[in-house]
């Protein structure tokens, strides 16, 4: 078995859409980045990247490649399941955790845990998402910025 994590951070700013874990939430600020900056997305990326020793998010999806500009980070999911298929490795289950004061994310956590199951050919029992806010402090509290966290198991078939 293999354990990866991830921790990624996002800027909110205006004009930008809000997308976690392949959800459009409505909300008044968006993630910036340069594909869709779904922050949730990312960590669940690099930690799968991380357990299976390959580096991390940016040696595979660099920002300074104008191919990933806009990118649906679903796809760059999907991309990183099929980097697992050509391993011995599945995964066993993935735990994520997202750090937003607002919006609320409670109702949108089923539709994230349905979208990344999806991409990584997995039941969606084996995907947890929990929020959690920062409680009015630091750059989380004052809404100038988003992050998540994920951790993932991966089994040898």
């Amino acid at each position: 078995m293999r354990i990866g994590h991830s921790k990624d951070v996002h800027q909110l700013v205006a004009g930008r859409p809000l997308i976690l874990g392949g959800v459009e939430i409505t909300h008044h600020l968006g993630l910036q980045g340069h594909s869709d900056a779904d922050v949730l997305t990312h960590t669940v990326i690099e930690a799968i990247i991380g357990a299976l020793g390959l580096g991390d998010i940016g040696t595979h999806f660099p920002d300074t490649d104008p191919a990933y500009k806009g990118a649906d980070s679903m796809d760059l999911l999907k991309a990183t399941k099929a980097m697992l298929d050509d391993t011995t490795y599945k995964v066993g289950n993935l735990d994520a955790t997202i750090f937003a004061e607002q919006p609320k994310m409670r109702s949108h956590i089923s539709a994230m845990r349905t979208n990344i199951a999806s991409a990584l050919g997995i039941d969606v029992t084996q995907v947890n998402i929990k929020a959690t806010r920062g409680e009015k402090m630091g750059y989380i509290g004052r809404e100038e910025g988003m992050g998540a966290e994920c951790i993932v198991l991966l089994l040898e078939e």
